[in-house]
Order: structure tokens, then sequence, then C-alpha cells
């Protein structure tokens, strides 16, 4: 594959990558998507997708070919958009096998029963073998930056195993939230670019949002409307400077709505409010204070938490949004639920388990 690279005119300036916190994260992008971004011009080795400065990669998938040499495995990973070569290091420790117990010496602890550190860490070096050593078919996730070698795109693994899932439950799991990770961050083109006009306007939205959730926590308010909230703006369109430009655009009353419009916007794609049902009479709900929200999901987690499915591991996130939105209401966002389950965790009312699964006493 030739590595194509960003026009430099469009390019973000490097100074402002930072801004932008998939720049730090390991991002879950589609194989075919880091075969797709094009390399930044500035920094080699960076990538963009949608101006996302791109470094790191999650990647999940089949392996379809395996070569090894002498310090590390190629395996090719295909997630069914395509597939890209992964070069996993092998462990010292996995060459390192003539320790203690191959000296010829042995060891009298792990007499009769007794606990042996030598037996047991032989067990885990073999578990981290067989972790780090598949087959063509099997599973594997692979974490680390993204490389171009000799024109092709690969994934220079900082962190890879062999995953087992017998019944799809993990490639479920990972396919819904990765197409979720796209909806709300990947797919979102970022500007990073500073525009005068805009930086105002992302201010005032900002501020906006700040007094409301202010007016939240000294009120302690369950539901409102818009108009409850609007006059507390007032004072940000006051300060507004004047330039013939906004002048013409909107007058002060439709300035103010809008501003109010916008912060709930935000408020709710970051689950603090939302609307238990949409209709003309615009009601939101404060989500950390309703209490009937808090109920609905402590019975679906106790209910379910004692089904054999989700005795051992708990219920996901996934199911609990999904039943809450069948039982209570189809416009809780994940946020919001991730806000709740947050604040129930800090009570003690329900216990966060592995991977994004909760129970309870």
């Amino acid at each position: 594959m030739q590595s194509s690279a960003m026009d430099p005119a469009e390019e973000p300036a490097s100074i402002l990558w930072g801004l932008d916190p998939i720049f730090s994260a390991f991002a879950r992008l589609y194989v075919g998507d880091i075969l797709d971004m094009v390399e930044s011009t500035q920094v080699p080795g960076i990538y963009f997708y949608n101006l996302h400065p791109i470094f790191n990669v999650d990647v999940f998938g089949t392996v379809v070919y395996k070569k090894e040499r002498e310090d590390f495995f190629c395996y090719g990973v295909d997630d069914g958009t395509g597939v890209i070569n992964c070069l996993c290091w092998k462990n010292n420790s996995s060459n390192e096998d003539e320790g203690p117990t191959k000296s010829g010496q042995k060891c009298s602890h792990g007499a009769q029963g007794d606990f042996s550190p030598v037996a047991e860490l032989e067990k885990l070096r073999q578990s981290q073998r067989s972790r780090c050593h598949l087959e063509i078919g099997e599973l594997l996730r692979v974490r680390g930056p993204v490389k171009t070698s000799r024109q092709q795109r690969e994934i220079m693994a900082s962190t890879y195993y062999k995953v087992n899932d017998p019944v799809m439950a993990v490639q479920i799991t990972w396919m819904t939230e990765v197409h979720e990770l796209y909806k709300l961050c990947y797919d979102k083109r970022l500007q990073l670019q500073p525009v005068v006009m805009g930086d105002l306007a992302i201010s005032s939205v900002c501020k906006a949002s700040s007094i409301i959730k202010d007016f939240f926590k000294q009120k302690l308010v369950t539901k409102f409307r818009p108009c409850d909230v609007q006059d507390l703006l007032q004072p940000l369109i006051s300060s507004h400077p004047q330039t013939p430009e906004s002048v013409k655009v909107l007058s002060s009353c439709q300035e103010l709505r809008q501003l109010t419009k916008e912060a709930l916007q935000v408020l709710q794609d970051e689950g603090t409010v939302y609307r238990k049902v949409k209709s003309e009479d615009e009601v939101y709900y404060v989500t950390v204070h309703d209490k009937d929200l808090f109920i609905a999901i402590k019975d679906i987690i106790r209910e379910d938490s004692k089904r054999e499915k989700y005795a051992e591991k708990g219920c996901h996130i996934l199911h609990i949004l999904s039943a809450i939105r069948q039982r209570y209401s189809l416009n809780v966002s994940r946020m919001a639920l991730e806000l709740v389950l947050k604040s129930m965790e800090c009570d003690s009312d329900v216990i966060s388990m592995s991977n994004d699964h909760y129970t309870m006493f």
C-alpha cells in the first residue's frame, strides 16, 4: 500500500493535536480505515482520520496468516473490513526456558501440595505462551502504534493476546462499541483550527452549559423547561460585542433562544439531561436527580444479575441500556446511563465488574 500524505494546507498544526482526546488514546478503528488513513506531512508516523490525529490503534480480528521469526510473529488480522499486518514481539521470558525448573534442581516447596513459587511461575509462563502463540482462524486483539514499512501499513504491537470467544459474545460487544465510537466521536470531523467567530460561539455555549449546571446543583432541579433556564443566560447575550454582521443576523431574543438550545444539546450529548418523552412540551430531566431512573436501573440490575447468563460477570452496560429503553424511556443515552451507574457505584449500590459489567450485592 502506498501511504498518501495529507495536504499541508488542510492539516491542523501539530501544536493543536493534544486538544483531541483521541490523540492520546488507542483508537478502535476498522482495519479498512487504518489502511486508508493519510500520513502527516509535519510528523511522520502520525495519521489522520477525519482530521483526528491517530498514533495508537486497537484492533480485534481473525488471524488469516502467520509468519514466525526469531524475535517476533507477523500476524495478518482481518476484522471484516480489511487485513493488516501486526508485528508482535515475543516476550523474552517465553524464550527463557532454562530456568530453575530445567536446571536439574528440584524445589522441595512444591511437595505434598505446598505452594511452590517456581511451579506457579512456570504455570504463568505457560499461560502467557499459549495466549501469545496463535494459529490461523484464532481471534487476536492488538494494540500499538501504526507504522508504514516497505509501503505497507502495519501495527507494531505493544500489547497483544489471543481471545477465546466460543459464543461470539466478545465479538458482538466489540462491534457494538466500535459502532458507537464512530457515531459519537470518529465520524465527527474535528475542527482544531481556531476560527474567530466560531471561538466566540463555542465559548458562549460552554459558559451557558456551565451556568445551567450550577443552577441544577444550587436548586436541586429534577426537571425543567427551556424557559426556566433561558433568563439565566441573558448576561451572555448582553456581553456580546455588537458588530454589523451579528446585528443583521439575529435579534437578541433569537440569539438567547438559540444559545439555550445549543447549551441544552451539549448537556444532552454528555448525558447531564435527557427528555423522557419527546413532545411539543419540552420537558428535560436532570439525570443524576431523577430518582425514578435510579430505581428503574437498580431493578434491572437486581433482577437480571440473578439470571444464569449474568450471574458470574454481571450485566453489561449495553444490556442495561437496552432494558432501560424498553422499560423506562427510549431517550436514555449511554452517557446518561454511565453517569447514573457512576453515582450508584459511589454510593455502593452497584459493583463495577470488568469490561463494563455491573452487579449488586
